[in-house]
């Protein structure tokens, strides 16, 4: 979760939200992401979609079995549904979102039992961390 914190702190010195994601396997960090919708122009380009990319282009796979997710930022529906497109078996997330998070917060979509896949989905890893850089940011911002 401190690497997913460092590349965090990336995303806010390019003026985007403050989330950062690792995609490990083996105990190796396969890939890695930082928020960058705003400077992509592209919505998809949320931090944990960037890592999943970026550890499925160096796998040759686009399915990731096996492989943990650590996200800075409790993720939303876009990136659970690639998360288990992915075939992530373990997502770790710090700081809750309120507003578009989907483990538990707004909806829990890792809990419907008709989805196709079932990876574990556990928040509150450095939660505090994680919340203070996304307080800064935004208070900086005001």
């Amino acid at each position: 979760m401190r690497q997913a914190l460092a590349l965090a702190a990336e995303a806010a010195n390019a003026g985007e939200v403050p989330v950062g994601a690792v995609v490990v396997q083996e105990g190796v960090v396969i890939g890695r992401g930082s928020n960058r919708p705003i400077t992509t122009h592209d919505p998809t380009a949320h931090a944990e979609v960037v890592a999943l990319r970026d550890a499925a282009a160096r796998l040759g796979n686009y399915r990731l079995p096996g492989c943990q997710l650590y996200v800075t930022l409790e993720p939303c529906a876009m990136c659970v549904g690639a998360m288990i497109h992915a075939r992530i078996a373990r997502v770790v997330f710090g700081a809750r979102d309120p507003k578009t998070g989907a483990c538990g917060s707004v909806v829990d979509l890792p809990a419907l039992g008709t989805l196709n896949h079932h990876g574990r989905f556990e928040g509150g890893v450095l939660a505090d961390d994680c919340a203070a850089a996304l307080r800064a940011f935004f208070a900086e911002r005001r």
